[in-house]
């Protein structure tokens, strides 16, 4: 069968031919019709990942995590997992029998580059504003890192639940000036100077922020706490449920202890997540799909393109290979 293969850490995937998988007892075969090329697939391939050598323990491997594609009897599915050195970016792709209960069928009227795509960014912002943070109608979010793919979901998602102001800070002017059609009350350009960046973060939260979901950590988690941080003495006004998701724009913030002390945050990581809460969330999400209230961007490549596709940027849409 034809894949996109890995030969060492840093490299670039290449179109080849690779064995096709077995399937043992209780694993589930299936043809892939689309796989999406997201950033844990270039970290773990880069060897930057935590998971990276775990998802690569040796080489020649094939890349990809996750996908769409039909079950012996047609049925389009969802899915995930797999073994090494065996990926979702290829022909076929053996979902392993611990892994088969999260297959999850395609509701009709969804495209498979759309189911590929879709569930994996917009269930990283869904559970952790339902379950982590409690978002509840009526309430502000920040989202930090919302001109990005999952970013640019869940200001969508947020403004679903029911939140009365959202505002968008991210680090593309032109994907900024879409947010407000996707439900964004204010947006906060974080390529601004410091001191813009951290007032205008501070002027936007009306009465303060409720939920802060964050895909950047690095220097605008500083910038936000800077803003956050009271100058007067008092007790917190409020609670702040920040919840850190990603680390786009490092893996390392500087936290004041006066941030934690007055300003009424409560920092918690998106991991935690009850496995029976996955269910509820896709049917969530496939129904908002169906409804037409919850769409993305995404650009069909073949997989054969893979190596160009793998090193290009779209911002604020997601590359989909198709065998």
């Amino acid at each position: 069968m034809k894949a996109a293969v890995l030969h060492k850490f840093g490299a670039v995937p290449r179109y080849e031919d690779f064995p096709e998988p077995m399937a043992g007892a209780g694993d589930v075969r299936i043809r892939v019709q689309a796989a999406a090329l997201e950033n844990f697939d270039r970290m773990a391939a880069q060897g930057d990942h935590y998971g990276s050598q775990g998802k690569f323990p040796r080489f020649p491997a094939i890349v990809g995590h996750s996908g769409a594609g039909a079950l012996a009897d047609g049925t389009l599915v969802t899915f995930g997992g797999s073994r090494p050195p065996y990926g979702t970016m290829a022909e076929i792709a053996v979902v392993p029998k611990e892994y088969a209960e999260y297959i999850c069928r395609v509701p009709a009227g969804i495209a498979a580059g759309l189911a590929a795509a879709l569930p994996a960014p917009a269930l990283t912002s869904y559970l952790p504003l339902k379950w982590k943070a409690k978002l509840e109608p009526g309430q502000t979010v920040l989202i930090l890192g919302a001109t990005g793919v999952a970013g640019r979901l869940a200001v969508r998602i947020a403004a679903l639940l029911g939140a009365a102001r959202v505002v968008a800070a991210g680090r593309d002017a032109s994907l900024l000036r879409s947010l407000p059609e996707l439900g964004a009350s204010a947006v906060v350009d974080l390529k601004l100077p410091d001191a813009e960046v951290a007032d205008a973060i501070a002027r936007e939260c009306g009465g303060g922020y409720d939920v802060v979901l964050d895909f950047l950590w690095g220097h605008p988690a500083e910038l936000f706490f800077r803003a956050v941080t009271p100058h007067d003495v008092g007790f917190a006004k409020g609670r702040t449920r920040y919840v850190q998701v990603g680390q786009a724009a490092g893996a390392v913030s500087s936290l004041p202890a006066a941030a934690l002390r007055t300003s009424g945050l409560e920092l918690s990581g998106a991991g935690g997540i009850p496995p029976g809460a996955l269910p509820q969330a896709l049917e969530q999400i496939w129904s908002w799909v169906q409804d037409g209230k919850l769409t993305m961007e995404i650009e069909k490549v073949p997989l054969s393109d893979v190596s160009e596709a793998w090193q290009r940027k779209t911002p604020g849409r997601r590359i989909v290979l198709v065998p």
